[in-house]
């Protein structure tokens, strides 16, 4: 079972450089570790990803309002929010080769994993990325790169009440990178040193905050379903007290069997008044007259391992060969498809000539059917390279649920034909029925 899991990550990983999706940091360089680049159709997924969260957390209702916070910010804040003094990792080194680990993460606590020598030298170790602000070179310059959203919201929380006067519960929300020195990065996209979050403070009273995390519950719950990842991977861990952060009160983590293990995927944290009492930071409640500290809901979700969640939520070998390319001794070779739902795929629809060698295919498909297309829908792909096996293929693996094909047919009775990534089979569409088509089957 291990061997079966580490081999899916590889194909993973795979699939996600040769296609596009994301790349090793700095490789031409020798990489980074905990880095990495996104590409075309990895861009493209993270923001349809983030579009979606938005919609749904943000424009979609009368109590959110969003923010972008500086990544810097001053050492003031991570003082008040306990980052400067217990934001840290426990930290073993190995007495021979010097290679570091963190303690909670090794099975064995006193030999090396990369050398066999002795571990020793437990401490804690900050992760916050520490730099200088100005041209000073004394403490005052200190400034961190930012390890999480949230401190960001929570001191514009005045500014937000000053400007738009919520009345309780609110929220503010915030899409943004964050970053942390971690000491051993792994498992691709999972553990990484420059992450982007999606993240929520809630804002209610304190008699309402069990009313209302088992509200967000539901709602994170239903939005890791709508945007494709497999429920049936998904846990939910009660975080035992001594494992909370140290602002929170209850923590729920979503966890997702991940072919490395059951680990977390998004988090709920009730973090009580702990930022805003830090602060200094108080509401008004006009209405009654009373001056009141609100407490705070906090949901998380990484975008990074939503990705990953999705990819393998997503991932699909069909050995049988629905494929239609041929693999020159006459028999139909097998495929990997990505099962992305319309709403998050890259592309919704490639477009393709059937010879790109006669004109009048080209141009009947480039101005009657992709520029019409791509004007309506805006993710779609023109793909006239190799043959249509092999364009199928590679739309199966970018994850693109129709291909659209012009023929010579089409010529003469304007219909194409439109292949389902996830079937395989092939409809004659008119082209004047195309955008409804694809709505439909989106919807």
């Amino acid at each position: 079972m291990e061997k079966e899991n580490n081999n899916l990550m590889e194909k993973i990983v795979s699939l996600c450089k040769r296609r596009g999706f994301i790349f090793p940091g700095s490789e031409i360089y020798g990489g980074l570790a905990g880095t990495y680049d996104w590409g075309h159709f990895g861009v493209a997924l993270k923001n349809n990803i983030k579009q979606y969260w938005w919609k749904k957390f943000v424009d979609s209702r009368r109590d959110m309002y969003g923010i972008d916070a500086a990544i810097l910010m001053r050492q003031e804040v991570w003082q008040a929010s306990g980052h400067v003094a217990g934001f840290a990792d426990p930290m073993i080194e190995c007495e021979k080769c010097k290679e570091k680990y963190r303690t909670d993460q090794i099975v064995d606590k006193n030999k090396c994993e990369k050398c066999g020598g002795k571990l020793i030298e437990e401490k804690m170790f900050n992760m916050m990325f520490q730099t200088k602000v100005g041209a000073s070179d004394d403490s005052s310059a200190i400034s961190y790169l930012r390890p999480e959203t949230a401190q960001g919201m929570f001191v514009n929380f005045k500014n937000t009440v000053d400007a738009f006067h919520p009345k309780l519960p609110f929220g503010m929300a915030q899409i943004g990178k964050a970053f942390r020195n971690e000491i051993t990065p792994r498992d691709f996209i999972f553990r990484v040193r420059e992450f982007e979050q999606m993240e929520i403070e809630y804002f209610t009273r304190e008699e309402d905050w069990e009313k209302y995390f088992e509200y967000w519950k539901g709602e994170m719950l239903s939005w890791m379903e709508e945007v494709g990842i497999d429920m049936n991977k998904v846990h939910e861990l009660e975080v035992l007290a001594e494992d909370r952060a140290h602002y929170s009160k209850r923590t729920v983590d979503f966890e997702f069997d991940y072919p490395f293990g059951k680990k977390e995927l998004f988090g709920l944290a009730y973090r009580t008044d702990f930022d805003l009492a830090n602060h200094k930071l108080d509401y008004i409640d006009e209405e009654k007259s009373e001056k009141i500290t609100p407490h705070v809901i906090e949901p998380t979700f990484g975008v990074d391992r939503a990705v990953l969640a999705i990819l393998l939520s997503s991932y699909f070998e069909d050995p049988e060969g629905k494929q239609e390319a041929s693999n020159g001794a006459g028999e139909k070779e097998g495929r990997v498809y990505l099962k992305f739902k319309p709403s998050i795929a890259p592309v919704i629809c490639a477009v393709s000539p059937l010879l790109k060698n006669k004109p009048e295919l080209v141009e009947y498909a480039n101005t009657k059917v992709f520029a019409s297309l791509k004007a309506e829908f805006g993710r779609v792909m023109w793909d006239d390279n190799g043959n249509i096996g092999k364009r199928y293929r590679r739309q199966d693996e970018i994850g693109t649920p129709f291909c659209i094909v012009v023929d010579f047919d089409t010529l003469t009775d304007d219909t194409v034909t439109v292949r389902d990534r996830d079937t395989g089979e092939q409809e004659r569409i008119k082209v004047s029925d195309l955008k409804n088509y694809i709505k439909e089957k989106i919807n």
